[in-house]
């Protein structure tokens, strides 16, 4: 017979809360989470923030209930829903290709990272290795920063492993995309490419990042910011009319 595994207490709460969250449709109350845990309500607090740390758990503007998190549901995401989502997105691709006259991204958070699951290529050959499921870290690049501002939880833990000379420009970064909906990424993660990179959100969330990069002298800062608007109102087409 098996031996029965030890188990950790810490751990065996965070799940009951997260099922408990979910049971409810996603999204609970305090209370609620206390009382259908058995557990006290400081006690809920405490691991419910961890788990908000981590990007599990989140809290939305002007709501007390706690929302299960985009890392978790990224989790749900990689075993079942990255080819569905390229499918969905790949006419979007291919008219923001056709509009931009650019190479297109598609991109997704997995865990503190972005894996690449689709490319239009229109320049060739390109400086960029068009390799797919590719993963990348998020700082520095334009689709890291959409996930940094967009998915909650994710910018603020990349920002506490920041060295803190490094914290201030990063926030700095995040906050100016937050405003503007788009990141640019002037040459700074592949020498002679310019890029911006928007957010594509489905249910409200943020789930992928649609990046279009070019040759720098082809694509300035100006011409760039123009091409994301255009981009963001083809994204907002795709979502009120699914293909």
């Amino acid at each position: 017979m098996q031996k029965a595994p030890k188990l950790i207490q810490s751990v065996e709460r965070s799940a009951m809360i997260l099922e408990l969250i979910a049971q409810a449709g996603g999204g609970a109350r305090l209370q609620h989470i206390a009382e259908a845990s058995g557990l006290g309500k400081t006690t809920v607090h405490n691991i419910l923030q961890t788990l908000m740390h981590l990007g599990y758990v989140q809290r939305r503007a002007g709501d007390i209930r706690y929302y299960l998190g985009g890392r978790i549901l990224n989790l749900a995401r990689v075993l079942s829903d990255d080819q569905s989502l390229r499918v969905r997105l790949r006419p979007l691709l291919e008219d923001i290709a056709r509009t931009t006259q650019a190479t297109v991204w598609l991109a997704v958070p997995s865990g503190d990272e972005a894996s690449y699951l689709d490319i239009i290529n229109l320049h060739t050959p390109h400086t960029i290795t068009p390799d797919l499921y590719r993963r990348e870290p998020l700082e520095g690049s334009a689709v890291g920063l959409v996930f940094l501002a967009f998915v909650p939880g994710l910018g603020r833990r990349v920002l506490a492993r920041c060295p803190p000379a490094q914290q201030a420009a990063q926030l700095a970064s995040i906050e100016a995309v937050r405003a503007q909906g788009y990141a640019l990424d002037l040459a700074a993660y592949h020498q002679g490419i310019h890029g911006v990179a928007i957010p594509w959100r489905e249910q409200g969330e943020v789930t992928a990042s649609i990046c279009i990069t070019g040759p720098a002298p082809d694509y300035p800062a100006a011409r760039l910011v123009r091409l994301s608007w255009a981009m963001t109102r083809l994204a907002q087409k795709a979502e009120v009319q699914p293909r």
